[in-house]
C-alpha cells in the first residue's frame, strides 16, 4: 500500500519553494461521450438482444397457400459493469508538518482523483478503438469490431463488411468508398438498410488530412475543377472529431447512425470518500466508480487500419 510521507515530499516541509509545477496542465473537453451513447444502468450487467427481420415476400400462385416465415433472435452483447478505485493515504506528520498547504488542499479539492478518473473513462472507451482490429476483443456475433467477415444472425448465412477490403490511409478515394460500401449494407435477412455516416473519428495524426479532405470545395490534390462529393453530398454532418487517446495514427473510423451501437452504461457515477485511519491518524482518500463500454451493432463503425 502506497503511503505519502515526509520523505516523498520532503521540499514542501521548507519555505522557499516558488511553485509546484506538474499537477496545473489545461485538460481536452470531454471526448468519449461523442462517440459513445451514454446510459444509466442499475445492474450488474446489461444484455442486447438482436431480432431478424422475414425474408421478401415470394409470389403467391393462383389458388396456392401463402409461404410462412419467421423472425429470430439475433447475437446477444452483454455489458457487464467492472468497477475502478483509486485512492491516496497521506501520514499525519506530512499532513501537519507541509509549510504550503498541500495536504489540505488535496483533502479539500481531490484535483488529483478527479483527473485520474477523467484520464481512466477517456482511455477505456478509447480502447474500444485501440482494439478494433484485435480477435482478442470480440462482440455479440464473436468478430471484433472492425471486419470483413461479420456473421449475419438468425441462421441466415452469409457475412458482411464494416471495414475496407484492402486497409487504407486516409484519403478522398477511401472514404468515398467507405461511403459506397455503407449504401451497400443490408440487415441479416438482405433487405437494404439505410445506415448513413455521421462523423469520422481521428487521431491527432490524421487532422489536416481530414480538414483537407472535408473541407474544400473541389477535388483534393487536383488541378481539376471537381467538386468534392463528400463536401458537397454532406455525408458527415457533424464533422470531424479527434480523438487524443487513441493509439493508432493511422487508423481511421467512421461513426453511423445505428440505432444500437456504441454504448456506455454508467452504473456508479463518480464518488469521493475520506477517512481517517484510527492507529495511525493517516488521511486517507478514494474514488470510485463502475461502468461498462463497447459495442452492439457492429455497423456503427466503417473503419481502416491505415497501411
Amino acid at each position: 500500500m502506497a503511503v505519502m510521507t515526509r520523505g516523498n515530499f520532503a521540499k514542501f516541509l521548507w519555505p522557499g519553494i516558488n511553485a509546484a509545477y506538474g499537477t496545473q496542465y489545461a485538460e481536452y473537453a470531454i471526448e468519449y461521450t461523442e462517440l459513445f451513447k451514454v446510459l444509466p444502468s442499475q445492474k450488474a450487467y446489461e444484455e442486447d438482444v438482436g431480432l431478424t427481420q422475414m425474408g421478401l415476400v415470394p409470389v403467391k400462385p393462383e389458388g396456392m397457400p401463402i409461404l410462412f416465415d419467421s423472425m429470430a433472435q439475433g447475437f446477444i452483447k452483454r455489458y457487464t459493469m467492472v468497477s475502478y478505485g483509486l485512492g491516496f493515504i497521506i501520514t499525519w506528520e506530512l499532513f501537519s508538518d507541509s509549510q504550503y498547504q498541500l495536504t489540505n488542499q488535496m483533502l479539500r479539492k481531490p484535483k488529483a482523483l478527479a483527473y485520474s478518473i477523467r484520464q481512466t473513462k477517456e482511455t477505456i472507451h478509447a480502447n474500444v478503438f485501440n482494439r478494433a482490429f484485435n480477435s482478442s476483443y470480440t462482440g455479440g456475433d464473436g468478430i471484433e469490431l472492425c471486419s470483413l467477415v461479420h456473421p449475419n444472425a438468425g441462421g441466415a448465412g452469409g457475412t458482411y463488411q464494416n471495414e475496407l477490403t484492402t486497409p487504407s490511409d486516409l484519403s478522398e478515394a477511401a472514404l468515398e468508398q467507405a461511403t459506397i460500401d455503407i449504401g451497400r449494407w443490408a440487415d441479416d435477412r438482405g433487405n437494404k438498410i439505410r445506415v448513413l455516416p455521421l462523423k469520422l473519428a481521428i487521431p491527432p495524426e490524421l487532422e489536416p488530412d481530414a480538414y483537407r479532405i472535408l473541407k474544400s470545395e473541389l477535388r483534393v490534390g487536383s488541378a481539376n475543377n471537381d467538386i468534392n462529393y463528400l463536401r458537397a453530398s454532406g455525408k458527415f454532418p457533424q464533422g470531424i472529431k479527434v480523438n487524443h487517446y487513441f493509439t493508432d495514427t493511422d487508423a481511421w473510423f467512421i461513426i453511423t447512425d445505428c440505432p444500437d451501437g456504441l454504448k456506455s452504461f454508467q452504473r456508479e457515477k463518480d464518488a469521493f470518500d475520506e477517512d481517517n485511519d484510527f492507529n495511525t491518524k493517516n488521511a486517507m482518500y478514494g474514488a470510485t466508480f463502475r461502468n461498462a463500454q463497447g459495442w452492439t451493432d457492429p455497423k456503427c463503425v466503417y473503419c481502416s487500419e491505415g497501411r
